[in-house]
C-alpha cells in the first residue's frame, strides 16, 4: 500500500500544518501527551478526513498480525520518568521528557537499581507512554522516510491503538544505554550490550518482557530496545 503522488504531497502539507505545533509540545514536554484535538485543530477539513483515512486502518490489512489494543477515551494516570540525559562523546544531551503508568515506572526504578548492583550500569527511558494522537503523528512523520508505504512504515512504526506505547495495561518502554546506543538504526549494537543481555536474563523477574524478538508473529522488525510491563 503505497501513497499516491497527489496523497504524498496531503501528507507534507499536513507534517508543514503540524509542525509549530509539534516544535512547541516537544518544548513543553508534552509532546507524547498530545490529544486528537490539538492534533486536529491546525488542518482543514480535507486534512482532518486524510487523518482519518489513517485512523481507520487495521495492521490486518497491511499483512501484519499485530494486535488491536484500541484507543482509550481517557489519558491514563501517567508519572513524568524525571530528568535523563544521555553522554556521547564526552557531551550531555539531555533526553524528551517521559512518562509512564506508575506501576511501570516504579517497577522500572526497581530493575534499574538491580542493573546498577549488578552492572554498574543501568537504562534509560527514551520512549515510554505515547498517546494515539501522537502514535499517527509519528507514522505520518516517517512514511517518507519509509519510500510513502503504508506497509513498509508499519514494520517500523505502529499504527495508532496497534502500539504498546499507547497501552497502559501493557505499557512499553524503549530503552537507551547511558551512552546513547539505541540500536534503532542499528539493532546489533543494542542486542550487543551487557545492559541487553542482563534484560534477557533478568527482566522477567521485574514483569518486562520483549516485544519483538526475532522472527516475530507480528511481522514486526527485532527491536531489542522495546519491552513492555506485564503487571499492570
Amino acid at each position: 500500500m503505497q501513497l499516491e503522488p497527489q496523497e504524498r504531497e496531503t501528507l507534507q502539507a499536513v507534517l508543514a500544518a503540524l509542525d509549530p505545533l509539534i516544535s512547541a509540545k516537544k518544548k513543553d514536554g508534552a509532546a507524547n501527551l498530545l490529544a486528537w484535538q490539538e492534533l486536529y485543530e491546525p488542518l482543514t477539513a480535507s486534512q482532518r478526513a486524510f487523518l482519518d483515512e489513517f485512523r481507520a486502518v487495521r495492521a490486518g490489512a497491511l499483512g501484519a498480525t499485530s494486535h488491536y489494543f484500541g484507543e482509550s477515551a481517557a489519558t491514563p494516570e501517567l508519572v513524568p520518568v524525571g530528568p535523563q540525559q544521555v553522554v556521547k562523546d564526552g557531551a550531555a544531551k539531555p533526553l524528551d521528557p517521559q512518562y509512564l503508568p506508575r506501576a511501570a515506572l516504579e517497577a522500572y526504578r526497581r530493575m534499574m537499581e538491580a542493573m546498577q548492583a549488578g552492572l554498574g550500569r543501568r537504562l534509560l527511558v527514551e520512549s515510554g507512554y505515547r498517546s494515539p494522537a501522537y502514535q499517527l503523528y509519528l507514522f505520518l512523520f516517517y512514511l517518507p522516510k519509509h519510500g510513502w508505504s503504508v506497509t513498509e512504515t508499519n514494520r517500523f512504526v505502529a499504527l495508532p491503538g496497534h502500539s504498546e506505547h499507547g497501552n497502559p495495561a501493557r505499557q512499553a518502554i524503549d530503552f537507551i544505554n547511558e551512552a546513547g546506543i539505541n540500536g534503532e538504526d542499528h539493532p546489533e549494537e543494542f542486542e550487543a550490550l551487557p545492559e541487553y543481555r542482563w534484560l534477557q536474563e533478568h527482566a522477567g523477574q521485574f514483569s518486562f518482557a520483549l516485544s519483538y524478538p526475532r522472527d516475530n508473529a507480528y511481522h514486526t522488525s527485532f527491536e531489542p530496545w522495546h519491552w513492555h510491563y506485564e503487571g499492570s
